[in-house]
């Protein structure tokens, strides 16, 4: 929140308003059905608190946003931004709804309209709204494991079968501490039995202390051949003020040393050569490369330099932005591994077809793309940040096999 201006806020605050006084204005037709006097004065009463405390809420965090503690200040922009989106997008479709269902009222005799657009228009308000809350409450934390099926060519016969685990953006800070919850994933991964297990960035939201106590829970992640990691837009540190240069480097340098402490070896622009009987693949990672604002501090060209003879290789790059621009026909990578959309934490997934409002922005945005025979998998995110829900967008494990065609 701290990153919006005031005048976003206020803006923020007045869109609330204004969608509420013209819900509210449509809600009378439906509480009129409603014999009793007192009920309906609750009803209004309960509707402008919500209303006036959220907008308070709001107005309140951002003035006061400095003086609140790092973990705490997580916690209420997460609350209230789940608050916001749970109360906002339900009373816009609801208000649309009735709109339209009063401005073709011809459609209905005058007995109808009294019955069925005050249920029509409850049913298009509460039926986003408990979808909402179940994206918040159950969908969040179940994580699903995406299975992909990849031949190659050129993939080293001895590599035939080699079982890849890929997560990204676990966004600890998040989690608040429930390591329990994260368990849950931690044996998925290993029942998977893995023989690489890759994460492709955003391990916190902003910082090094949202890290603490969890060291034994990702110890228990099992790799046959090795563990390896990039670094993604949040882990540098960028989205907070610092109260100097080196705080941040120690902060960014915390988050480094957790990595490899994990038992993880971090790749900054650099590679490393998996041998197997005298076959090779090379595993190349870069830092953080996203289209602007987004920072670019990955170098492909120097995480290549060592590497080129390789005939086979895979690489991590947290943003799938940089698959376009910088590695699909412009070098011979079989593989990019990216992450970083979280597939927006909303959209439609039904077998071969998936939706997000988030396609507008990125053209790769979830699960795997191909020109000709380089690929891309977009990892969904296996945490949240912002809104604390995920509507239709669960949080992913993806588990690919390799094979030689």
């Amino acid at each position: 929140m701290r990153s919006y201006s005031i005048v976003v806020i206020i803006v923020l605050c007045l869109a609330i308003l204004t969608l509420d006084v013209i819900t509210f204005y449509w809600l009378q037709s439906i509480t009129q059905l409603v014999v009793s006097s007192l009920f309906n004065m609750l009803i209004n009463i309960l509707f402008w608190i919500f209303t006036i405390g959220l907008v308070t809420a709001i107005l309140v965090l951002k003035i006061r946003i400095e003086s609140i503690s790092p973990k705490r200040r997580q916690r209420l922009i997460s609350s209230i931004y789940g608050l916001t989106v749970s109360s906002f997008i339900p009373k816009f479709i609801f208000v649309i709804v009735v709109t339209t269902l009063y401005a073709t009222n011809y459609v209905f005799s005058d007995t109808e309209s009294l019955i069925v657009v005050p249920l029509l228009g409850l049913l298009s308000g509460f039926l986003p709204f408990f979808v909402i809350v179940y994206s918040i409450f159950r969908s969040l934390y179940r994580f699903k494991v995406h299975r992909v099926r990849l031949g190659f060519d050129n993939l080293p016969k001895h590599f035939h079968g080699l079982r890849i685990v890929q997560v990204s953006d676990i966004h600890l800070g998040s989690f608040n501490s429930r390591y329990h919850i994260f368990d849950r994933a931690v044996r998925m991964i290993n029942h998977l039995e893995p023989d690489l297990i890759f994460f492709t960035g955003d391990l916190v939201n902003n910082f090094a202390w949202e890290l603490r106590g969890w060291k034994s829970t990702f110890d228990q992640l099992k790799a046959k051949k090795g563990k390896y990691a990039v670094l993604g837009n949040h882990d540098y540190g960028d989205y907070s003020e610092w109260s100097s240069e080196e705080d941040k480097q120690d902060n960014f340098n915390a988050i480094k040393i957790f990595i490899n402490e994990i038992g993880f070896r971090i790749l900054l622009n650099e590679a490393v050569i998996l041998d197997n009987n005298n076959e090779h693949i090379a595993i190349v990672g870069v830092e953080n490369w996203g289209s602007p604002p987004f920072k670019q501090y990955g170098d492909l060209t120097i995480a290549l330099k060592n590497v080129n003879e390789v005939g086979f290789k895979i690489l991590l790059s947290h943003d799938p932005s940089h698959w376009k621009e910088e590695v699909v026909l412009k070098t011979n990578i079989d593989l990019t591994l990216s992450g970083h959309t979280h597939g927006m934490q909303a959209g439609i997934n039904l077998k071969t077809k998936k939706w997000s409002p988030i396609k507008y922005k990125y053209e790769y945005w979830a699960g795997l793309y191909n020109i000709e025979q380089q690929y891309l998998y977009v990892n969904r995110g296996l945490g949240w940040l912002g809104f604390p829900g995920r509507l239709g967008m669960r949080p992913e494990i993806t588990f690919i096999e390799l094979e030689t065609n």
